[in-house]
């Protein structure tokens, strides 16, 4: 599998989780915009056999190479970043929720579902848009969790899929600051992330990054039960020269610890 069939399978399958992201991109290649993606993020569970351990193996194949590790102590995750083979490619940013960190009641949810993972499926980079590879969790299940970690709620009910795309505001020709990208959003009617303010991050640490709330999406629970819940967001990114004159290439914890909140039931 080449990297541009690997991102427009992807794109594909994000855009029929989240058409807000299709629209917003519609609107800006009516401006005279070519969109470049910035990076593509994805979320899993510290578990065999679908941990960061067990997805990284086919970035790899792809060309992508490690860069840096991260850690959120409050919402319990670890995550990687990756640099891709060609300048021109997305970076790629993988997390995992720390089970073993969570309660009993909600850790034996997680740790049930990742045992009805059939293992085989993983060893395909497939697995990146393959989406719930368990049978559904009841509603009562998915409230469980979402009342200790909105991130494993959304995990044990939308699965292993791109959880975001991020257009990258630096390749954009008509504006060149975040928060004239979220005025075009807004004009769309879609809503914006406001979590720890409108534009995360500053030019001092490199990173600035913004996103929308996530789409809904209207889901089948264990005994049939349909409720719509949160799925995925588009983000944006304007990345800064580092004091040696090179673009800033990793991520900003504080400012990642935010845009998660996204797809937060939530919805302040």
């Amino acid at each position: 599998m080449t990297t541009d069939q690997f991102f427009d399978r992807l794109w594909l399958d994000y855009t029929s989780m989240t058409p807000q992201a299709q629209q917003i991109r519609n609107a800006f290649e009516q401006r005279g915009e070519k969109i470049v993606n910035d990076h593509v993020a994805f979320r899993t569970l510290a578990l065999e056999p679908i941990g960061i351990g067990r997805l990284e193996p086919h970035l790899l194949n792809l060309g992508y190479k490690r860069f840096e590790p991260y850690r959120f102590e409050e919402k319990k995750l670890s995550a990687w970043g990756y640099l891709p083979p060609d300048p021109g490619l997305p970076r790629v940013f993988l997390s995992e929720l720390l089970v073993d960190e969570l309660s009993p009641a909600a850790a034996a949810i997680l740790r049930r579902i990742a045992s009805e993972v059939d293992a085989g499926r993983v060893e395909s980079p497939e697995v990146f848009w393959a989406g719930r590879l368990w049978p559904a969790v009841s509603w009562e299940e998915y409230q469980t969790l979402a009342a200790e970690s909105e991130y494993a709620a959304w995990f044990a009910a939308i699965g292993v899929r791109p959880n975001h795309f991020t257009i990258s505001v630096n390749h954009l020709h008509g504006m060149d600051q975040v928060e004239q990208v979220l005025q075009v959003v807004e004009g769309l009617g879609l809503p914006v992330n406001t979590s720890g303010g409108r534009v995360k991050g500053s030019p001092q640490v490199l990173l600035e990054q913004a996103s929308t709330l996530a789409d809904e999406v209207e889901l089948e629970f264990a005994g049939g039960v349909k409720r719509t819940v949160p799925s995925c967001y588009y983000e944006f990114a304007k990345r800064y020269p580092d004091p040696h004159g090179k673009l800033f290439q990793g991520f900003v914890a504080a400012s990642a610890d935010k845009i998660f909140e996204s797809t937060d039931a939530k919805r302040g």
